[in-house]
Order: C-alpha cells, then sequence, then structure tokens
C-alpha cells in the first residue's frame, strides 16, 4: 500500500471520530467524612469539601485529567442561567499527548 493512501485513510478514519460524543466529568472537589458522620447524613446537612469556591475545578475523560477550568454562570444566549466552566488550563489532547 502506498504511503499517500494511508494518510488519506488515515485522515478519513480521524475524521470519523470527530463526532463521537464523549463525557467530561468536573470534579469540584472532594469530602473525606467519617464513616459515622456519613450515616449522620440527611435532607440539608453540609458536606465540606476540600476546595474553596474560587479554586479551579478539574476536568476528567475517564480517568485522564484533560484540563483546569473556574465555574461560571452563563450570562447570555439560550444558556442563561446554565453553570459552565471556563477553561484555564488545556493538556495536550494530541497523539503524542498519552
Amino acid at each position: 500500500m502506498d504511503s499517500a493512501k494511508t494518510q488519506l485513510d488515515t485522515r478519513k478514519v480521524d475524521a470519523a471520530f470527530t463526532h463521537v460524543p464523549i463525557e467530561i466529568m468536573v470534579s469540584v472537589g472532594r469530602a473525606r467524612p467519617l464513616v459515622r458522620d456519613l450515616l449522620q447524613l440527611e435532607e440539608g446537612s453540609v458536606l465540606l469539601l476540600d476546595k474553596r469556591v474560587e479554586d479551579a475545578v478539574e476536568l476528567y475523560v475517564g480517568d485522564r485529567l484533560i484540563g483546569l477550568g473556574v465555574l461560571e454562570i452563563a450570562e447570555t444566549g439560550e444558556q442563561q442561567g446554565q453553570l459552565c466552566v471556563r477553561l484555564v488550563d488545556v493538556n495536550d489532547l494530541g497523539p503524542s499527548g498519552s
């Protein structure tokens, strides 16, 4: 098989995957309560996290950290009032960034 055909086939496969949706998990923090405290949780209880409101949140695809962001509320358009994340750091996601 000639290399030009191989490159063309690779680009077609790559292009096909650009339309596949993925799920990004946004981690705002972790809580580490004692089991006795966990068993006492009820509606209205407050669970303290290990981060502050102004701290960056972590974005994951699966178990891979892909970036950091800050929480915001959309102020315009159809999504007005919706919670969103403004990216402040994005890890290299290319083939060599594995």
